[in-house]
């Protein structure tokens, strides 16, 4: 609570990094269907006001991302940061390719621009769906893909080392800020909690689910329990 206090004493020195789904809308079972509640809307214009940026970081397309927030002054960065990324362009057809033909069903992948998710939430039998999805994280490595699980999904992105950290370091190096916060509620959010590390005031906020990994739950700073628990919180700031 301190840190908190910190950050809000001095909003304009400070940043704030948040994951979308999750953390400012609810986890649903459709992607699409996804959405931010108003409150939560007019708390992230208000501090999009107050603080030197507050961004967020999303696995989705920026564009996306963009749409769905719909508050100006709210940065957007999507696909783990990798829009950030220059080289991570040439890799679009190759994960679009690499997705039509993945032994997947259509209605369950999502093309990202940057990234495709394969999403097994709806599986009855989850251990088979990771079986096929093992077989498809083999196929990504062995076309120069990278391969990785997340929240009910596995993701296949650019080889190229960028991460929501990356990003997270690459805002806070452009606005000089020494004092940040950072919110997630997935595995990929573990590289936005190490971004803070060595910061003057750092707080790392885990959004907990039955689903969510335990070491972002170590990590954290701040353990809340939901996305209305997250916006109590932003309304503190």
């Amino acid at each position: 609570m301190d840190a908190l206090a910190q950050l809000a004493e001095e909003p304009s020195q400070a940043g704030l990094f948040l994951d979308f789904d999750g953390v400012l809308a609810p986890i649903v079972e459709r992607p699409e269907d996804a959405t931010i509640p108003p409150e939560t809307r007019a708390e992230l214009a208000r501090l999009a006001a107050r603080y030197a940026v507050v961004a967020v970081v999303s696995g989705r397309a920026g564009e996306d991302v963009r749409a769905r927030i719909g508050v100006d002054g709210v940065v957007c960065v999507g696909s783990h940061g990798l829009e950030l990324e220059p080289e991570a362009e040439r890799w679009r057809q190759t994960l679009a390719d690499f997705a039509a033909g993945a032994p997947w069903p259509a209605s369950e992948v999502e093309v990202k621009g940057l990234a495709v998710a394969f999403h097994f939430r709806d599986r009855t039998d989850e251990s088979e769906a990771i079986r096929e999805l093992d077989a498809i994280a083999a196929a990504a490595r062995e076309e120069g893909l990278a391969a990785r699980y997340g929240r009910k999904i596995l993701e296949v992105l650019p080889p190229l080392g960028s991460h929501k950290g990356t990003a997270v370091r690459r805002l806070l190096e452009e606005h000089g800020l020494r004092r940040a916060l950072a919110a997630g509620d997935d595995t990929t959010d573990l590289d936005a909690f190490a971004a803070l590390d060595g910061l003057d005031v750092a707080v790392r906020v885990a959004v907990a689910s039955e689903e969510a990994p335990g070491a972002l739950l170590d990590t954290a700073d701040v353990v809340v329990g939901s996305t209305g628990e997250f916006l109590d919180l932003l309304r503190k700031l």
